[in-house]
């Protein structure tokens, strides 16, 4: 594993942003599409259909009638305020005309690993975050001090563009804090540098929502403060904003405000969790549609056993996740006498986590997760489970005799 290691006045750090990462590889397989509003998020019966001109049909959002919500939108539909969590039916009624597209998540892990591939024969100390992003330590580059990182910032950009034929959009600042705010300054295609010295004029201005930490409740909760904008943090007393948010938050704002951030870039880490979700077209009852839930949630448990055992790991810990039609969410999870990557053990455990859910309402979302993770090359026992799982807490009260989706299949 590796971790930048140098001091705070000669790190160079890169957050590489790809732009509308989603919706841009589905333009590139419709290019007709360049320029609308395009919305992901559909389902496998929303693909476009080619007729006998060799022209395509798409689907159009005025038509969805469903649950589901916007995974990420265009430019052009994000100018009608549609943007990525946004329901469909909502965003239906905000851009009738928009262009509706399926999801497509092994297309966008192929090219996500065409960008990342390209970006490390430029600069090789990457850390991954997610599929559209990574962090890149660019200190020890030769010369990249003498522009600030000017010239590694382009490079990055046409090394992605030529990997790929997709834009992205690059923050260059001395911690990791800042640059990730920089990325997202001059979106799409953009290339934003910062120094230390500039914080206060570009940075101080923007409202303390900006950086990436502050969400919803804590924004909130500063504005209750008389604390609308990061300048106005940075001028708050320390020690009000350890009495307001406790001692670790409270001491982390005060240093993000003055853009003060040591994270080294890691480019290697081991996951919490490997987890499988799925959301439902339409509300599913535990009784009714018993059939269909037990078929997913044995498919779900399959598809995790198929994960862990592709990335050599096994867990220890099953949970099951499930969202009502009220939105409310509930977990439980089960930790199981040894280390498992067997679908009939993940599925028998997630079973034992259902006995502990009143399933009386309609279900949204069913998911189900491996934690307490081991690489396999580690583990002396073989990664099974030959006995039962350890006893689960007793069903809610006044919940006998409700079937449940609970029993695998042979």
């Amino acid at each position: 594993m590796y971790s930048s290691a140098q001091t705070p006045a000669r790190r160079l750090i890169a957050h590489l942003d790809m732009d509308a990462f989603y919706a841009s590889v589905e333009l590139l397989r419709y290019p007709d599409l360049r320029g609308q509003a395009v919305v992901i998020g559909g389902g496998r019966d929303h693909a476009p259909q080619v007729l006998a001109d060799g022209t395509r049909r798409y689907a159009r959002l005025r038509h969805y009638v469903g649950r589901g919500v916007i995974t990420t939108a265009t430019y052009a539909a994000r100018a009608f305020a549609v943007n990525s969590g946004l329901g469909l039916m909502k965003a239906a009624a905000l851009a009738p005309d928009a262009v509706l597209l399926p999801v497509d998540f092994d297309e966008y892990r192929k090219y996500s690993r065409l960008f990342k591939a390209a970006v490390r024969r430029v600069a090789p100390v990457v850390e991954d975050r997610g599929i559209d992003e990574i962090y890149i330590d660019l200190s020890a580059l030769p010369g990249v001090h003498d522009d600030g990182g000017l010239a590694i910032g382009r490079a990055l950009k046409e090394a992605v563009l030529a990997a790929t034929g997709l834009t992205c959009s690059v923050g260059i600042t001395p911690n990791k804090l800042l640059s990730k705010m920089c990325s997202e300054f001059d979106k799409p295609d953009g290339l934003t540098l910062l120094t230390a010295d500039e914080i206060p004029a570009r940075i101080w201005p923007l409202p303390a929502r900006k950086i990436n930490g502050i969400g919803p409740k804590a924004s909130d909760r500063l504005a209750a403060m008389g604390i609308a904008t990061i300048g106005d943090l940075a001028a708050a007393s320390p020690q009000r904003l350890l009495d307001d948010f406790g001692k670790s938050y409270g001491a982390w704002l005060h240093e993000a405000a003055h853009g003060r951030d040591e994270r080294p870039v890691v480019t290697e880490s081991e996951p919490k969790s490997i987890s499988r979700e799925t959301t439902f077209d339409r509300d599913l009852h535990a009784v009714r549609d018993k059939a269909r839930l037990t078929g997913l949630l044995d498919g779900l448990c399959v598809e995790l056993a198929g994960d862990l055992a592709r990335k050599g790991y096994a867990g220890r810990t099953i949970g099951i996740k499930l969202r009502f039609d009220d939105f409310r969410i509930v977990t439980r999870d089960l930790t199981l006498p040894a280390h498992t990557m067997d679908a009939r053990s993940i599925r028998r455990a997630a079973g034992e986590c259902l006995k502990r859910v009143d399933l009386t309402r309609r279900l949204r979302l069913l998911g189900v997760r491996a934690g307490a993770l081991a690489r396999l090359a580690d583990l002396v026992a073989p990664a099974t489970v030959a006995e039962p799982p350890v006893a689960a807490e007793p069903a809610p009260p006044g919940y006998a005799g409700l079937p449940l989706f609970d029993t695998p299949r042979p």
